[in-house]
């Protein structure tokens, strides 16, 4: 007889980035590895905070299967303008929905609930209790540190006691799980802070890449970066995470050297706003997303990686992008807390450089000695692929999912 799992989490296929992206490939893997899998989800938004077009016509309440999976969704809402109030009514409202898809699941022996966002915690609490089955949490975000940390909140005086509330909630609902795991070493770190000193029900599943996907011995050069010029790439998704100011100083500091232009490939909830900014430079081109099957075309045809992140956001977040970045033999530049796990990453594979965002003459320096020594920037990139095609190997982690809830159903 079938094993049975429950996928709580508001981003799934055809979302093919970031939280969607993993969700949707642990979930094939367990498919395909003889478990029975339903996912109750929403209707894709991500990254581009719209409702996909394929999916407007449909119903609220909409059941369809995809690649052998069940997948119950509801039809939350979306803001144009995602502000932190706005993101709070599209996350109940989520909730509300999603709880009636909720009580759809006839059997189930593992509720694997994805965060972000808390809320699905929730919802994996009720179903499991109802059915019996083990509370399975996996945190790829700390949302509401995240949040603390960015700008999205605006005075946050005036909500420090929301936060103390949410932080409350969170804690709790992180305690009720029989199991809890994340993506990274500071994260277990910061969960063995809000959760308590034990580490008996904690474990480090981090996310994977597939080297076998991104290919940089066989792209084909993507049109977007198709130039004889030296390409530097930031892909992703364009939010309040990421260090825009930073980058704007970076775009006109490079400004004047024609033999270099700069690609963003992506959507979000400050797209608009940094396309404004950077209107009058002709060094920087704005598209958007390509197709997950684009996407080792796109990432092997430029000659360096970017990413820059808020120094203050250290271990709420570890961006999942890098690994697609390093596993295209090609070296980045990242910028944020030296204490944070990227850092690390960075140091260990000597795949790049790693930077504060107070260091504008240091990153164009190295921006420049990379350009000019076509041997150095080779080595880096190597050194960047062997190190997550070794370290974050897909078929090497998702086993480790696969054990664990095998483990997990058997207590």
């Amino acid at each position: 007889m079938k094993k049975k799992i429950t996928i709580i989490g508001i981003n799934y296929f055809p979302e093919d980035t970031a939280i969607g992206l993993y969700t949707s490939q642990l979930a094939e893997y367990f498919n395909k590895n003889n478990f029975e899998v339903t996912v109750v989800t929403g209707f894709p938004y991500y990254p581009a905070w719209r409702i996909n077009k394929e999916y407007l016509s449909k119903k609220t309440f909409f059941q369809e299967y995809i690649n052998g999976i069940k997948v119950l969704r509801y039809k939350q809402y979306v803001p144009k303008k995602p502000t932190f109030f706005k993101r709070i009514l599209h996350l109940l409202d989520f909730s509300f929905g999603t709880f009636f898809n909720v009580l759809k699941i006839k059997d189930t022996d593992v509720v694997l609930c994805i965060v972000p966002f808390i809320g699905s915690v929730f919802l994996g609490k009720v179903l499991s209790k109802i059915k019996g089955a083990k509370l399975w949490v996996h945190i790829q975000d700390f949302e509401f540190d995240a949040v603390s940390d960015s700008n999205i909140v605006k005075n946050k005086t005036n909500e420090g006691f929301l936060f103390k509330i949410l932080f409350w909630v969170e804690r709790k609902l992180l305690k009720s799980a029989d199991f809890i795991s994340t993506i990274s070493s500071s994260m277990i770190i910061k969960l063995k802070n809000k959760t308590g000193n034990d580490y008996e029900n904690k474990a480090l599943l981090p996310n994977w890449v597939d080297s076998n996907f991104i290919k940089p011995e066989e792209f084909q050069t993507h049109q977007f970066l198709s130039s004889n010029k030296f390409k530097i790439l930031y892909s992703g998704n364009i939010g309040e995470k990421q260090d825009w100011e930073f980058f704007i100083k970076f775009v006109k500091e490079l400004e004047n050297q024609l033999d270099i232009e700069i690609i963003v490939v992506g959507n979000g909830s400050k797209r608009i706003w940094l396309e404004e900014k950077l209107l009058d430079l002709e060094n920087i081109y704005f598209y958007s997303p390509v197709q997950y099957s684009e996407l080792s075309n796109l990432l092997c045809s430029a000659d360096l990686h970017i990413l820059f992140q808020k120094n203050d956001v250290i271990d709420t977040v570890m961006p999942s992008k890098i690994l697609a970045m390093m596993s295209s033999k090609k070296p980045s530049i990242i910028t944020g807390n030296l204490q944070s796990e990227v850092a690390s990453i960075i140091e260990k594979s000597e795949g790049g450089k790693y930077f504060t965002s107070e260091n504008i003459d240091e990153v164009v320096d190295f921006v420049n000695l990379l350009k000019n020594d076509t041997v150095l920037k080779n080595l880096y990139g190597k050194n960047a692929r062997e190190f997550v095609s070794k370290t974050y190997s897909k078929t090497k982690i998702l086993s480790q999912f696969k054990n664990t809830f095998i483990k997990l159903a058997q207590k």
